[in-house]
């Protein structure tokens, strides 16, 4: 076997070998995932559970997220998705979950988005404003189901590894860290940007300031005027007393 007649079967079984590699990854790659992956202990939060369809030829037609019951999320809500249909299910709880907010004893257990289709090499993004998150875990994992048009269904509900490796059909997961230090209120929201209109009260102090100072000078200009002529009367009025009198004291003709 001659030099370069190895080295082209060499690459032929490298190239294969990748291949199949490649192959492997894929439906890993594809899998179901919660983003961003990150959220802050005891606040609100907004995710999207972000569907790819990696089939050739299906569609992906019905999503299923099931939402911890160990650590419940007491308030859940859904923004809609053109041409689909969800469903919100609310459940009793197998037994009270205690939180400094009080016993929650149900929550929302479960969201199924159908009806509408995800063709192959399109994904599409649910999204779910939910809270408060818990502050006694890490991470909270959110098992999904998928189902195509063919009736396939796969589960992406295996929890995160202990050794950090990928499950073969990993579950959404959405990791737990501690608030900013200095930021958010109690809940781990940050606050909101103060309004420019909130330089208002400032500028109008400052108006009326101004306008008082003007008020100020015309009443004292009024009062100087005033008493002008107060003085410029009573001087008449002198005159004119002083003149009677000399009237009355000149002897008649």
């Amino acid at each position: 076997m001659s030099l370069s007649s190895a080295g082209r079967r060499l690459a032929a079984v490298a190239a294969g070998a990748l291949a199949l590699t490649i192959g492997l990854a894929l439906p890993a790659l594809a899998h179901v995932t919660i983003n961003p992956g990150t959220a802050e202990k005891g606040g609100f939060t907004k995710v999207a559970f972000r569907v790819p369809n990696e089939r050739d030829k299906d569609s992906t037609t019905k999503l299923v997220v099931d939402l911890p019951v160990d650590h419940p999320l007491p308030f859940v809500s859904v923004r809609p998705v053109p041409g689909w249909k969800v469903e919100v299910t609310k459940s009793k709880l197998p037994k009270a979950v205690p939180s400094k907010y009080g016993d929650i004893t149900e929550a929302v257990t479960k969201i199924t988005w159908s009806g509408g289709k995800i063709d192959p090499g399109q994904f599409q993004e649910f999204e779910v404003s939910m809270g408060f998150m818990p502050e006694d875990t890490d991470q909270l994992v959110f098992p999904a189901t998928q189902t195509y048009s063919s009736g396939e269904v796969v589960k992406w509900a295996d929890e995160p590894k202990a050794d950090g490796t990928e499950a073969e059909h990993p579950a959404p997961t959405l990791k737990l860290v501690a608030p900013a230090a200095g930021e958010g209120d109690e809940h781990g929201m940050s606050a909101a940007p103060a309004s420019p209109a909130s330089s208002a009260p400032t500028m109008a102090v400052k108006a009326d300031a101004h306008e008082g100072a003007g008020t100020s000078d015309a009443d004292a200009t009024a009062r100087l005027l005033a008493g002008v002529g107060i003085a410029v009367g009573v001087a008449g009025v002198a005159t004119g007393v002083a003149g009677l009198r000399r009237g009355r004291s000149t002897p008649q003709g």
